[in-house]
């Protein structure tokens, strides 16, 4: 016997349903929060993130809403990742709310034990970073009104 360590490799679900456990149990001191968008995805595809601006930021109060989207070859690629919230962010594409993955750190070097958990709070971390924190915001009001419907639902959700 070598002295190597033998690595487990879980499977995808039994992956999946470790982050989904973790994120219905809630997340460090609230400010992150995920799960899934349907129970009845078999796939375990379709994931909503929410992220609470830091303090001392142009963020701070804000509520953002993401999507995740976890491919068949989750967790060996990283999620696509979208932001519903209008926001203005280096890493984020201005029409589109992806974060470009060439921009973002943890999307270019994605490593197989990093989480969508991970990925919330290195997103909240970027929004405190000197080139991100005073950058103006996009409104909300005058916005696609499907995106002020999920911030009042994630508003009422927090409340609760």
């Amino acid at each position: 016997m070598g002295t190597e360590e033998a690595s487990v490799v879980v499977p995808r679900n039994f992956r999946l349903l470790e982050e989904l456990e973790r994120g219905e149990k809630g997340i460090g001191d609230g400010t992150v929060s995920y799960g899934m968008d349907d129970a009845d995805d078999t796939f375990m595809r379709s994931w909503t993130g929410t992220i609470i601006g830091p303090p001392n930021s142009v963020h701070d109060g804000r509520i953002y809403q993401l999507k995740l989207f976890c491919d068949m070859d989750y967790p060996d690629k990283p999620p696509m990742v979208r932001f519903q919230t209008p926001i203005n962010m280096a890493c984020v594409n201005q029409e589109t709310g992806l974060v470009e993955p060439s921009l973002f750190t943890m999307l270019t070097n994605w490593q197989r034990k990093f989480t969508m958990e991970d990925i919330l709070v290195s997103l909240k971390k970027e929004m405190s970073a000197p080139y991100n924190r005073k950058l103006h915001q996009p409104t909300t009001q005058g916005n696609d009104d499907r995106r002020t419907e999920q911030k009042d639902i994630v508003l009422r959700c927090a409340i609760l």
